[in-house]
């Protein structure tokens, strides 16, 4: 069994380029701490700088990094919004009490099963956990009901999964809100014993491509955003979707919200108002990222799988505890 230390990025800052409604040198600046993919905020942030004339400062990082320093900082932080791949990050940036109660404009938009009951941040973009396969390794009729089966020592060899992201923390995280912690302990246990380890999410799908390893888990996008660019790395394998309220359904929703401490609280409020608008989720639809929009009124086109046909389990968004999920994939020897 592979063992990785906890991955760590650097903080990069990226001041995006604006145009002559980017321009104005006494206007304000809005810098968000985004821990979203950056590619998928520097599509994003101009149309809302052309829009409305805000000049957008991201400064990108993970969500475990970015979470940290905000609560490091306090009421110091420059931040006035901050973005999550993942809920666990934005639900301990909410209990150390840090987020400002968003306006209706950001939160109607958003059906209430995707944005806590407090009000204090909202989803805008979701991905659906997925197992990739490799047919000429394994049968559709094989597949296992649930992703809790890959821990039966039947699975031994035959999964893979990249443990140090926060994509499969966020995973993990959902298995221990809806089977709880002794559940939660025997499954990675299994995983522990029969799984091959990545160190990232497209060396999975570029292993179970490659027919390395059986199956792999991990989210639908990096599967359709390789099938819209070249096929390179998944032509020979395909998506397992397990429905059915399963756990290896949960859909990890990607957070907004608007710092206490904001010093352009109102400029912030129009950020996440944008971001869940039909308007904003349009753009985010037809970007590059796959990633389901939140917003009944907007979808994705075809070939990915429609959102009303996932069947996903209910989570509170806020209930994701990811100290605890780090624990215990400590516990488990999959990070240091």
């Amino acid at each position: 069994m592979k063992r990785l230390p906890a991955a760590l990025s650097m903080v990069l800052v990226v001041a995006l380029g604006g145009g002559a409604a980017c321009s104005q040198d006494d206007g304000p600046k809005l810098v968000i701490y985004n821990a979203q993919h950056e590619q998928l905020l520097e599509e994003i942030a101009p149309k809302f700088e052309e829009k409305t004339g805000i000049e957008v400062e991201l400064r990108n990082g993970s969500d475990s990094e970015l979470a940290a320093q905000l609560i490091q900082e306090g009421e110091a932080s420059p931040a006035d919004v901050f973005l999550t791949e993942n809920t666990p990050a934005m639900s301990a940036v909410e209990r150390a009490g840090l987020l400002a109660p968003l306006d209706a404009a950001a939160t109607t938009p958003i059906p209430e099963q995707y944005r806590p009951a407090s009000g204090l941040w909202t989803g805008f973009v979701a991905r659906s956990t997925v197992l990739v396969y490799n047919p000429s390794l394994i049968s559709e009729d094989d597949l296992p009901a649930s992703i809790l089966d890959l821990a039966d020592p039947e699975w031994q060899g035959e999964v893979s999964f990249s443990p140090t992201g926060a994509d499969f923390q966020a995973i993990v995280a959902a298995v221990l809100d809806l089977e709880g912690e002794a559940a939660t302990e025997k499954w990675l246990a299994g995983l522990a014993d029969n799984g091959t380890v990545y160190d990232g999410n497209n060396v999975v799908l570029e292993a179970v491509d490659s027919g390395e390893v059986a199956t792999g888990i991990e989210y639908h996008y990096y599967w359709d955003r390789d099938q819209a660019e070249s096929g390179e790395n998944s032509d020979s394998s395909k998506l397992h979707f397990f429905g059915n309220q399963d756990p290896g359904a949960f859909l990890s929703i990607s957070g907004a919200g608007v710092l206490e401490s904001a010093e352009h609280a109102k400029e912030a409020q129009e950020f996440v108002a944008y971001l869940t608008s039909t308007e904003g989720q349009q753009a985010l639809a037809d970007s590059y990222a796959l990633e389901y929009p939140l917003n009944p009124a907007v979808s994705l086109a075809p070939p990915v799988k429609p959102f009303g046909e996932l069947e996903p389990p209910t989570v509170a968004v806020s209930d994701l505890d990811g100290q605890k999920v780090v624990e215990l994939l400590a516990d488990a020897g999959f990070v240091l």
